[in-house]
């Protein structure tokens, strides 16, 4: 399973992952949330289980498509949570639900390391079965049913008012496209660094790269001084500040083409940035409707995946033609279109003001 080909099964994984949010996530909407989440977790429990003992390539990569349509258990559980905390706290929930989300991934990415290296590649994915199916049993104890709240009664209907929403929502769009954007500078950041890290001056070894994933630890506990932030009705400055912060953190990463300190602080800047955003715009659309959120999730993570997808193509262009440089430029562009956006939503919030 470790040739060449895997990027083949991780690719089919973020397919699957795309699937799930379009047309899993708003089931939210139609079905009890906390028996969603149980279903998702089960079967995503059982997912990586056949994953464990798959024998052949084909097998394995039905159980890669089927770990990433499963995975968006967590776009599930932070409606969930949006929609069971009190209007005044709503951002601080949101906020402490991503950090511990955010903290899992980061600790996935080094745990997940570690077991492959001392037991294989077959543990990993025994380990997160298991893992799965404990943390179903949790949920099943601990989460209170959630009773549906909206209007709509069929399927097709539900996927047909995704789209419905983000035309007639305009606050959606304008937080999908800063969502859109920062991750696809996230994205833009995180494929090419492996490049600079292995490459001269630095010359890295896998291992070492892999810790400096720890630097999103910022990004984080930034998420709950969003939270906060929402709370306090400052969406407006604190998302201008956050996107500021993404834009300075390409200018130390291409200062940092030859000097590390300028990478690691770049990277948790960018992390900050990012996460900060996203917080404050997932705070923003839960607020546009209780009955809508798993739809409002789904429309708005959508547009968020596709930027990150392009944004890591544009990042491997970049890096190609013009090195670390061109991938700093390209990232700060692109979040330069958001702020942009964002100066204009400002500007016209000064004008209603006065």
């Amino acid at each position: 399973m470790a040739s060449n080909g895997t990027g083949i099964f991780v690719t089919l994984t973020q397919i699957g992952y795309a699937c799930g949010l379009f047309f899993l996530v708003p089931i939210g909407d139609l079905v009890d949330r906390r028996s969603l989440i149980l279903a998702f977790f089960g079967l995503e429990g059982a997912a990586l289980l056949t994953a464990t003992l798959s024998q052949s390539a084909g097998m394995f990569a039905a159980a890669s498509v089927a770990i990433g349509l499963l995975a968006i258990s967590a776009q599930v559980v932070v409606p969930y949570a949006a929609h069971m905390a009190p209007e005044s706290k709503r951002g601080t929930t949101v906020g402490i639900v991503m950090s511990g989300l955010l903290l899992g991934i980061l600790s996935a990415r080094t745990l997940s390391g570690l077991i492959s290296h001392a037991a294989g590649w077959r543990v990993v994915f025994l380990f997160g079965a298991i893992l799965m199916m404990s943390l179903m049993t949790i949920m099943w104890r601990l989460l209170p049913r959630q009773p549906v709240s909206g209007s709509v009664r069929s399927y097709l209907q539900l996927l047909s008012s995704v789209v419905t929403l983000f035309v007639t929502q305009p606050v959606l769009r304008r937080r999908s496209l800063y969502g859109a954007c920062v991750f696809a500078a996230f994205s833009v950041f995180w494929t090419s660094l492996t490049f600079l890290l292995s490459g001269e001056p630095y010359r890295y070894s896998d291992a070492v790269i892999g810790l400096f994933g720890l630097c999103g630890v910022a990004g984080a506990l930034s998420a709950s001084f969003a939270g906060r932030l929402s709370d306090k009705g400052r969406t407006l400055a604190g998302t201008g500040s956050f996107l500021l912060l993404a834009m300075v953190s390409f200018a130390l990463s291409a200062w940092g083409s030859a000097r590390l300190i300028g990478v690691i602080l770049g990277t948790i800047l960018l992390d900050l940035g990012v996460q900060g955003t996203q917080i404050l715009n997932q705070s923003q659309i839960y607020g546009l409707g209780a009955g809508e959120r798993s739809r409002l999730t789904a429309a708005y993570m959508t547009p968020y995946f596709l930027g990150g997808a392009v944004g890591s193509a544009a990042s491997v262009v970049a890096y190609r033609s013009g090195g670390w440089t061109a991938v700093c430029a390209v990232g700060a562009t692109i979040v330069g279109i958001a702020f942009v956006r964002w100066l204009f939503e400002a500007i016209g919030a000064v004008g209603y003001k006065s």
